[in-house]
């Protein structure tokens, strides 16, 4: 068994898959600008892949994952820069369907981690709510109405479909 206080304790397998993964890199030398001027707030969840989904490539857009695919103040913080610095015109916020953030509240989400671990997460904002769409309407319009991106990008909500994989503007 690997030691996990090594550097590298528990991490050697990916290590591995990214040293083949480096020997065939072409990516480098871009400059961080999106290339495509879009910025994408989405789920962390395994089942997206935002670049695929919209058609763009390495380099095109700026990626911000949390979960729910919530506007946290990280995630505003990003899309600000990303219109200011990196050639942001357009951004998506991106939940999808069967999320874990949309199937209870934060204290059901809180009790589920009770139950399962133990541990009493309750300290914790975690900005679950089971209406999706008012969810996404807070934050598009958080957004659309903030002073450093309004009238300098164009915003839109959109709901991802885990299992078709379509991709629908809602707001």
């Amino acid at each position: 068994m690997t030691d996990p206080s090594a550097p590298s304790g528990g991490f050697a397998d990916l290590l591995t898959q990214n040293a083949a993964y480096a020997t065939g890199f072409t990516h480098g030398g871009f400059d961080g600008i999106a290339r495509a001027g879009v910025a994408m707030v989405t789920c962390m969840d395994s089942r997206i892949e935002p670049l695929q989904m919209i058609g763009l490539s390495i380099g095109d857009a700026k990626i911000i994952r949390t979960p729910g695919g919530r506007l946290t103040p990280d995630a505003l913080v990003g899309c600000v820069l990303g219109v200011h610095l990196l050639g942001v015109t357009r951004i998506l916020v991106v939940p999808h369907t069967r999320c874990a953030m949309a199937s209870g509240e934060d204290a059901d989400i809180v009790a589920k981690v009770r139950h399962a671990t133990g541990e009493d997460l309750s300290d914790l904002r975690i900005g679950a709510s089971t209406d999706q769409h008012a969810r996404l309407l807070e934050d598009v319009t958080a957004l659309r109405e903030h002073p450093h991106v309004q009238g300098r990008a164009l915003v839109g909500g959109f709901l991802y479909d885990v299992d078709t994989g379509t991709l629908t503007q809602v707001l």
